[in-house]
């Protein structure tokens, strides 16, 4: 098949005559000048060019399930660790009783200061549905009943960043060195200056706003206040797992501490806010891969039924076309009869 841009003979009863080809697919063999109108190749164009988006949405979708496994099982090894060590403190703080124990990290200041800060949790790229939108309505809602003025904001994600700018509101810092996969260095760098500012009496509260990881079917976005900390009681635990930890707590079970219960939560409450803090950067990063995998699949259906909607389409038009050929053939010769 070749492009002539000029005149080429057709045969018609007997007889030959040139007509104009500009744009028209001819066959290199005999005299067939077989032309493409406007709308067919509009619509052959456009069948290409969703053909090519639905590839690269399925392409994207296999990344994000890849990735979702990966970090998924990461999360639920950070859980376990993460849930053992609420276990041990509330473990360790009920054996403490009535004591007024001093605990700066689960308990306000000493004098307010009046300051809050949230770290919010975003993505830093698109293609995820409305996670990014999701997590950031309850951190701006919390952000403006608190008052911007009494409240300093941290972001981590570009997206994060481009809401709050389109929300009018002031991003005091912007934590761009962590990724997609979050370090525990990083994080535990993180809670510890957290953890220095508020016992140093620079915040009242130190909270997180990112999407909390349930199941496949459910995530919800929640405003965690990290510090200061509320540690856990036995029966609260005993409640979450009727295991072994509620079986001890039930028995009303006796420990004897080395050294005693006030240190051990000294060093504690510490792990704790980072583990907790790690917790919420996993199921942060799990979350949103499962949107974007799920935003993937549902474009890459998409693109599937109108691809086949175009297709239906070009048939139809390339019908009419040929019919309109035939028509016009039968009566040129019927005219030169």
């Amino acid at each position: 098949m070749v492009f002539l841009h000029s005149f080429a003979p057709l045969r018609l009863g007997g007889s030959i005559g040139l007509v104009p080809v500009q744009n028209c697919l001819v066959r290199q063999s005999g005299y067939d000048v077989r032309p493409m109108p406007a709308n067919i190749r509009e619509i052959k164009g456009r069948i290409k060019a969703v053909g090519n988006i639905q590839r690269i949405t399925k392409t994207m979708q296999l990344i994000a399930s890849a990735r979702f496994q990966k970090l998924q099982k990461r999360a639920t090894e950070a859980q376990a660790y993460t849930r053992k060590v609420s276990e041990v403190v509330g473990e360790v703080a009920s054996s403490l009783g009535g004591e007024d124990v001093n605990l700066p990290l689960a308990s306000p200041p000493a004098k307010a200061s009046g300051k809050e800060l949230i770290l919010i949790l975003s993505a830093s790229r698109g293609f995820c549905g409305s996670y990014n939108t999701n997590v950031m309505r309850p951190a701006i809602q919390h952000i403006r009943d608190t008052g911007s003025d009494n409240i300093e904001a941290e972001v981590v994600g570009k997206k994060g960043i481009a809401l709050m700018k389109f929300s009018r509101l002031e991003v005091d810092v912007y934590h761009d060195h962590i990724g997609d996969t979050p370090l525990y260095e990083d994080v535990q760098a993180l809670a510890q200056r957290y953890m220095d500012d508020f016992v140093a009496g620079k915040y009242d509260a130190v909270r997180v706003a990112y999407m909390r990881f349930v199941s496949m079917s459910k995530q919800t976005p929640e405003v965690m206040t990290l510090l200061p900390l509320e540690p856990p009681t036995p029966q609260a635990n005993a409640d979450a797992k009727p295991g072994a930890a509620g079986e001890a707590s039930g028995a009303g079970a006796n420990y004897e501490f080395s050294p005693n219960a006030q240190e051990l939560l000294g060093e504690l409450l510490p792990i704790t806010v980072k583990s907790n803090l790690y917790q919420a950067f996993n199921e942060a990063a799990v979350s949103e891969q499962l949107a974007r995998m799920i935003a993937m699949k549902s474009a890459t259906d998409s693109a599937g039924k109108v691809g086949k909607s175009l297709k239906r389409q070009f048939n139809r038009a390339r019908q009419a076309a040929i019919t309109t050929e035939l028509s016009e053939i039968i009566a040129g010769a019927a005219a030169l009869e």
